[in-house]
C-alpha cells in the first residue's frame, strides 16, 4: 500500500477527537481580534430577548383586560378601547424593537463570520505553503482543496449561525423563564421540567450527527481529489479510453458520500420531529393543569393565554438551538480537520535569529560542500548514502546515474526542500540550515525540467511578485533569447497567460524559466533536465542563455543525454545512492565503470 493511500484510509476511518469546547476555544483568538463586532453583536441580544420575552405578557394582559380580569397597575381605571389602544401601542413597539435590532446584529454577526473566516483561510494558506515537500508527497491536492474552501466556509457558520445565535437563543430562553416564574411559578415548572428529556434527546443525536458529518466530510474530500486527478490527467483518462473506468470509481465514491450524508439528514430530521413532539406534549400538559387552575380561582385566562404562547415561544428558540447546534456540529468538523492540517509541523524553517548566518554579495564564491549527507524519504529506506563532494567556486559539475540513482534527490537537499537524515550541506562554508531561506533561494537558481507558470501575464511569470525594473526584465528576455517571442505577443510583455502557461508551447515555457533565474544573477545554478523539453531550434536559443548565465557561476546539471555534458568541469555518478565515480568525460571513459557503459549505450542508441 503506498503512504497516499495508507493516509487517505486512516483518515477516513478516523472519528472526531475533541469535544465541541476545546474546538470552539480555538476559534477564540480570531474572534479576540474583532471584539469590537462580537461584543456589539452580544449587547444586542439584551433588548432583543426582553421585547420578545414581554409580548405574551402583553397579549395575556388584553384577554384579561377584555375578561375584566385583574390587570397592570396602569391600566386600572381606563376604558376598554384606552386600555386596548395601550396594550396595542407596547406591542407594536416591542415588534418594532425586535425588527430592528435583529437586522442590525444579523447583519453584525454575518459580517463577523465571514472576517474571522476569512482570516482563517489566510492563515491555512500560508501555513499550507510553509510546510515541506514531503507533506505534499502524499497529501492529494483535492484534500488540500476542500479543506480550503469548504471545511473553513463552514467554520463562518460556527460564528453567524451557530455559537452567536445559540448564545441569543441561550439569553432569549433565560429572559423567557425569568419572566414565566414571576407570573405563575406552577406552570413555569411544567415547562422547565420538560427541557430535562430535550436536551437528553438533543445532546444524543447531536452526537450521532457529528459522527456522521465528518465521515461525509471525508467523503467529499476523496470525491474532490478524484475529481481534481481526472481533470488534470484528462489527456491519459481519454488517450486510454478510461471514461468508463473511472466514471465507475466515481460513482462508488460519490455513492459512499451520499450514503454519509443521508445520515447526517436523518440525525437532523430527527431533533426537529422529537422537539415538535415535546412542545406539543407541553402545550397539553399547560392546557391540562392550567385549566384545574382556572377551576380553582387560582389562575385566569389571560395568564393561561400567556403561558401558552411562552410554551410555543419556548420551545421554538430550542428549536432553533437544535438547528444551529447541527450547523455547528459541521462547522466543529471543518474547524478539527482544519486543526489537523494546521498541526502539520513546518518542518524547513529559518534557524533561530542567533544562530542565523548571512555573507554579502562579495563574500559569495559558490563553493558547495556535501559533508556525509544521508537521506531517505522514508526513515527505514535511505535513497542517498553518505554522499561527499566539494564543488568549487565557478565549476560546473554533472551528476549522472541510472533512474533512481538520487540525482534530483541532492537537488531538493541542496534547495532545502527536504532535510538530510545526516550529515550537512554547506554553502561557502555556511551550513545551508544556518541561512534564512530568502536568502538560500536568492543565491541558488533552479530550472526544472517541467516549470509552473502562474495566471497572470509573461512579465508576472518573470518577476513571481518580486519588484524589478522594466529594463532589467526585459535584459533578462534578451539573455535567454526570449525576448523576440515576448514581443511577438499581442501585448508584449503584457500579454495574460492562462492557467499553467496553456497558450504557450513546452519551449517557450521553459526560455521563461531561464529568464526567472537570469534576472535574480544567483551564484550557484542548478539545472534539472532543463533541456529535456526543448526542440533542437529552441535548445540552439539557448546555448547562448546558457553560457552566459553559468559564466563565473558554479552549476550542478542533471541530463540523461551524456552528450550535453561532455564540456562540464566534472563528472559525478551515483548509482542506488552512493557516488561511485568521479572525473571528466575522458577520464570516466578510460575507467570504464558506470559512466562508461551509460555512455556506451546512448552511442549505440543513437547509431541504431
Amino acid at each position: 500500500m503506498s503512504v497516499s493511500s495508507s493516509v487517505e484510509t486512516s483518515e477516513q476511518t478516523r472519528r472526531p477527537q475533541d469535544n465541541d469546547w476545546r474546538l470552539l476555544l480555538r476559534l477564540v483568538p480570531y474572534a479576540i481580534g474583532k471584539k469590537r463586532l462580537l461584543i456589539t453583536s452580544l449587547l444586542l441580544l439584551i433588548p432583543l430577548s426582553i421585547a420578545g420575552a414581554v409580548q405574551p405578557l402583553i397579549i395575556g394582559q388584553a384577554i384579561s383586560f377584555i375578561g375584566e380580569e385583574q390587570t397592570w397597575f396602569f391600566l386600572e381605571g381606563l376604558s376598554l378601547n384606552q386600555g386596548l389602544n395601550l396594550l396595542t401601542a407596547l406591542l407594536l413597539l416591542t415588534i418594532l424593537i425586535r425588527l430592528a435590532f435583529s437586522a442590525l446584529q444579523g447583519y453584525l454577526v454575518q459580517r463577523l463570520g465571514q472576517e474571522i473566516t476569512a482570516d482563517i483561510r489566510n492563515h491555512l494558506f500560508r501555513h499550507v505553503t510553509s510546510l515541506a515537500a514531503k507533506f505534499f508527497d502524499y497529501t492529494p491536492v483535492g484534500r488540500l482543496v476542500t479543506r480550503l474552501t469548504s471545511d473553513v466556509e463552514a467554520l463562518g457558520d460556527v460564528f453567524s449561525t451557530g455559537a452567536v445565535g445559540i448564545i441569543s437563543d441561550t439569553v432569549y430562553i433565560l429572559a423567557i423563564i425569568v419572566t414565566i416564574f414571576t407570573v405563575q411559578w406552577q406552570l413555569a415548572t411544567l415547562l422547565v421540567l420538560m427541557f430535562i428529556p430535550t436536551t437528553a434527546v438533543i445532546i444524543y443525536f447531536q452526537k450521532q450527527y457529528r459522527k456522521a458529518n465528518y465521515l461525509s466530510r471525508e467523503e467529499l474530500s476523496n470525491l474532490n481529489s478524484m475529481l481534481q486527478e481526472n481533470v488534470m490527467g484528462i489527456n491519459i483518462v481519454q488517450l486510454f479510453r478510461r471514461e468508463q473506468f473511472n466514471s465507475e470509481l466515481f460513482r462508488n465514491i460519490n455513492q459512499r458520500y451520499l450514503k454519509q450524508i443521508n445520515q447526517t439528514v436523518f440525525f437532523e430530521s430527527a431533533v426537529s420531529a422529537t422537539l415538535e413532539w415535546i412542545a406539543l406534549v407541553s402545550i397539553a400538559g399547560i392546557l391540562g393543569i392550567g385549566g384545574l387552575l382556572i377551576l380553582g380561582d387560582s389562575l385566569n385566562f389571560g395568564t393561561l393565554s400567556a403561558f401558552i404562547l411562552y410554551a410555543q415561544r419556548l420551545f421554538e428558540p430550542l428549536r432553533q438551538f437544535a438547528e444551529k447546534f447541527t450547523q455547528l456540529q459541521t462547522g466543529f468538523t471543518g474547524v478539527e480537520r482544519i486543526t489537523q492540517l494546521l498541526s502539520q509541523p513546518i518542518e524547513i524553517q529559518d534557524a533561530e535569529p542567533s544562530q542565523q548566518q548571512t555573507f554579502s554579495e562579495q563574500q559569495l564564491q559558490g563553493e558547495i560542500r556535501f559533508e556525509n549527507v544521508s537521506f531517505g524519504y522514508n526513515e527505514d529506506e535511505l535513497v542517498l548514502k553518505n554522499i561527499n563532494f566539494v564543488i568549487k567556486p565557478g565549476e560546473k559539475v554533472a551528476l549522472v546515474g541510472p533512474t533512481g540513482a538520487g540525482k534530483s534527490s541532492i537537488i531538493r537537499l541542496l534547495c532545502r526542500r527536504y532535510e538530510p537524515t545526516e550529515g550537512q550541506i554547506l554553502l561557502d562554508g555556511i551550513d545551508i540550515r544556518n541561512l534564512p531561506q530568502q536568502e538560500l533561494r536568492r543565491h541558488v537558481g533552479v530550472i526544472l525540467q517541467e516549470n509552473f507558470l502562474f495566471a497572470g501575464d509573461v512579465k508576472d511569470n518573470i518577476t513571481l511578485g518580486e519588484h524589478y525594473p522594466f529594463e532589467e526584465i526585459k535584459k533578462a528576455a534578451e539573455i535567454t533569447n526570449i525576448n523576440r517571442f515576448i514581443e511577438e505577443l499581442p501585448q508584449g510583455y503584457d500579454t495574460p497567460l492562462r492557467e499553467r502557461g496553456d497558450n504557450l508551447s513546452a519551449g517557450e515555457k521553459q526560455l521563461l524559466a531561464f529568464a526567472r533565474v537570469a534576472i535574480r544573477n544567483p551564484q550557484v545554478v542548478v539545472l534539472d533536465e532543463a533541456t529535456a523539453s526543448l526542440d533542437v531550434a529552441t535548445e540552439a536559443l539557448i546555448q547562448n542563455a546558457l553560457s552566459y548565465l553559468l559564466a563565473e557561476r558554479s552549476a550542478i546539471i542533471i541530463a540523461h543525454r551524456l552528450s550535453t555534458i561532455r564540456d562540464v568541469d566534472r563528472i559525478l555518478v551515483l548509482q542506488q545512492g552512493e557516488l561511485v565515480e568521479s572525473g571528466n568525460h575522458e577520464e570516466l571513459l578510460e575507467q570504464g565503470g558506470v559512466y562508461a557503459s551509460l555512455y556506451k549505450l546512448q552511442t549505440m542508441g543513437q547509431t541504431v
